[in-house]
């Protein structure tokens, strides 16, 4: 059985109309011959709207009850979609994630899948029919509903495909695939062919929105070839895949940012071992994300200044709990709201040297002034001003070449 999962996104279920171009698509793999399982996401807004009303009920709507709730949007589009197709004449019906059933692990809302039983769905494919299946959403052991965070419809469809061995799984979305860098801050972008797991979840980590990391994390793990491709115009997209299957000789395959940063630096902080530790324990008890870390040691090797990150919503949680912490001891603590992360990302990067100094260089020839560096074996990051960010963007692009 030649099986294609397809996935469509928020925008591509947007309306009526966007629905049933939808069913066309879906129409046109099923002339090709495959067996097509279709997971969906809700129409775009509409877990918004739900959200919403949780909040108007209670500031601590529980989490279970949560769950139940904002996988309603689902059921909404997957029922409209099988509409759609019937209308056209072709055998087509809903599944909620408890019918299949779809199994998962871990808390609500953020739950991952377990488990696909494949009799039902197997059973309505042999038949002629096309299972539309609820994406974002599963049932745990104790069959309450489960939802699997932001992204989920992409970790569902990469999980059918798994427990399918589906011989495609596209993700349609509104953009034409993975660009080489945000086509709000640069217009010259140019859109990726092919592109590894790992460049793909870097990229997507330091601020690409296309896919959600633990969907290409999952992708990775399973080794489950993802095209990305656009609802909206009929043209190849892009295709996320092992290095090895990869033939580029570009240095640098994309460039990320992310704008909702803030830096903090204590300053002569008492430097003694597990001073560091004692810093970010109460950070990561309170679910705040640490990103860049920079540590310099005073002359006398009795002091230390330690600069790192956090989102900008963590800004007050962090700055409370740095003040509050009887642990350590520090002269004085700076905030700095006005920043952003730049990050350069490419596996050709691992057997290329002088990537560091082109990147650093290039900014300064533009008087663009790095702040802090991280690095891992194939991305480079820096944090700049705010104000900096598409100069930057427009310089490395050039730099790189990454229109060409």
């Amino acid at each position: 059985m030649k099986i294609v999962v397809l996935k469509f996104g928020g925008t591509s279920v947007g309306t009526v109309s966007r629905i049933k171009k939808v069913a066309k698509i879906i129409i046109s793999y099923i002339k090709k011959k495959y067996k097509v399982i279709v997971v969906s996401s809700a129409m775009s807004g509409e877990t918004n709207k739900l959200v919403k009303k949780s909040k108007e009920v209670s500031t601590k709507f529980i989490s279970s009850e949560y769950d139940v709730l904002v996988s309603a949007g689902e059921q909404i589009a997957c029922s409209l979609i099988a509409g759609a197709l019937n209308d056209l004449g072709y055998k087509a019906r809903s599944w909620m994630g408890w019918q299949i059933p779809i199994i998962t692990q871990g808390d609500h809302t953020s739950s991952r899948i377990e488990e696909i039983y494949k009799k039902n769905i197997l059973k309505y494919l042999k038949s002629g029919g096309t299972p539309i299946v609820t994406g974002f959403q599963g049932i745990n052991f104790n069959k309450r509903v489960t939802t699997l965070g932001r992204g989920g419809s992409d970790a569902s469809a990469i999980m059918f495909a798994k427990f399918f061995n589906a011989k495609r799984c596209i993700i349609y979305t509104d953009v034409k695939g993975v660009m080489t860098t945000d086509p709000r801050l640069f217009k010259k972008v140019r859109k990726i062919k092919t592109i590894s797991y790992e460049e793909m979840l870097e990229m997507s980590s330091l601020g690409a929105k296309v896919m959600q990391p633990h969907s290409i994390q999952d992708a990775r793990l399973n080794r489950i070839d993802v095209d990305v491709m656009s609802s909206f115009k009929n043209e190849n997209g892009t295709i996320i895949t092992k290095r090895r299957n990869i033939k580029n000789n570009k240095i640098i395959t994309g460039i990320s940012s992310t704008s909702n940063d803030a830096k903090l630096s204590l300053i002569g902080v008492k430097d003694k071992p597990g001073v560091a530790a004692s810093i970010f324990k109460p950070l990561s008890k309170n679910s705040i994300n640490v990103d860049m870390v920079v540590q310099n040691i005073s002359a006398n090797g009795k002091e230390t200044d330690l600069t790192f990150t956090v989102k900008s919503e963590d800004l007050y949680k962090t700055n409370k709990l740095l003040k509050n912490n009887t642990n350590i001891k520090f002269r004085k603590l700076i905030i700095d709201k006005n920043v952003c992360k730049l990050s350069i990302i490419g596996v050709g990067m691992i057997t290329t040297p002088g990537v560091t100094y082109r990147m650093f260089q290039a900014l300064a020839d533009k008087k663009i002034n790095i702040i802090v560096i991280s690095t891992s074996e194939i991305k480079i990051s820096v944090l700049i001003n705010k104000k900096n960010l598409k100069k930057a963007i427009s310089t490395l692009h050039n730099e790189f070449k990454l229109n060409k």
